[in-house]
């Protein structure tokens, strides 16, 4: 790393009170200045949502403002490593990203993989393991939100969802916030769309969530929604306003998301 160079990571509020971790997998773009783009001969793709999800870094920072939450934003493109992506899942390094190929990701060697993991996708999960352990010290159950946007439209099809909730096996934070967000007439809400958690499973959500029996859900934000910091503003106070709104999120595993 030098002076000039994004970190592997960014950490906002560390050492806040609050129950609620947010971790941001695709906050970034950066890849490095040695993999000469990925071999893309047309580096502006770099800019869609292939490499990155768009707007979420700016409506997570404005969320953890609001709710005094700790945030942490991995700081490299999800085609250099998907953090959100098991290490044996191919997808991880992808050679084709929604129809777009990716000419240093084909035929990657053992050791180049293991060195990606171990640069890039390691340190940022240690960190998570770090924040979450810190908040188990201070609550019984600290709440996980893993923050994402997805593209309106895939495959041809126009995507209807405002906002997706995307859940496992652990209804505590998913259904009452589904049903908060329903109530706002104006917005059509995904239940595991447009993406199911189940298949596949979300390595940031499992691993820290789903394993450590912590409350834990991902959202998806439309990215024509949060592409300018109007629209990141309002999406940000509607996630505090449902997030505030939670009640407990089980008779024998109590919890609130508190500012």
């Amino acid at each position: 790393m030098t002076d000039s160079t994004p970190p592997i990571y960014d950490i906002q509020h560390e050492d806040s009170e609050s129950a609620l971790l947010l971790t941001v997998d695709h906050a970034s773009r950066y890849i490095p200045a040695e993999y000469d783009n990925l071999g893309l001969e047309d580096p502006s793709v770099l800019a869609r949502h292939i490499a990155w999800d768009i707007g979420i870094e700016d409506v997570s920072k404005r969320l953890a403002d609001k709710l005094n939450a700790t945030a942490i934003f991995a700081g490299f493109s999800r085609l250099l490593v998907d953090a959100n992506r098991y290490p044996d899942n191919p997808a991880i390094m992808p050679e084709v990203s929604d129809g777009v190929d990716i000419p240093a990701n084909r035929n990657l060697s053992a050791a180049e993989r293991e060195r990606r993991i171990r640069t890039w996708f390691t340190p940022y999960h240690d960190a998570i393991l770090g924040l979450i352990t810190k908040k188990e010290a201070a609550h019984d159950f600290p709440l996980l939100i893993s923050m994402h946007s997805f593209t309106p439209v895939m495959n041809e099809f126009e995507r209807p969802w405002h906002i997706g909730v995307l859940w496992d096996d652990d209804p505590r934070i998913a259904l009452p916030l589904l049903d908060i967000l329903r109530q706002n007439s104006s917005l059509v809400v995904g239940d595991n769309e447009p993406y199911s958690a189940r298949e596949p499973l979300g390595y940031t959500m499992n691993e820290h969530g789903t394993k450590r029996g912590l409350p834990n859900v991902a959202i998806e934000i439309r990215q024509d929604l949060i592409d300018t910091h109007q629209g990141a503003e309002k999406w940000a106070s509607i996630m505090a306003d449902a997030l505030n709104r939670l009640g407990p999120l089980a008779p024998d595993k109590p919890g609130r998301v508190t500012a």
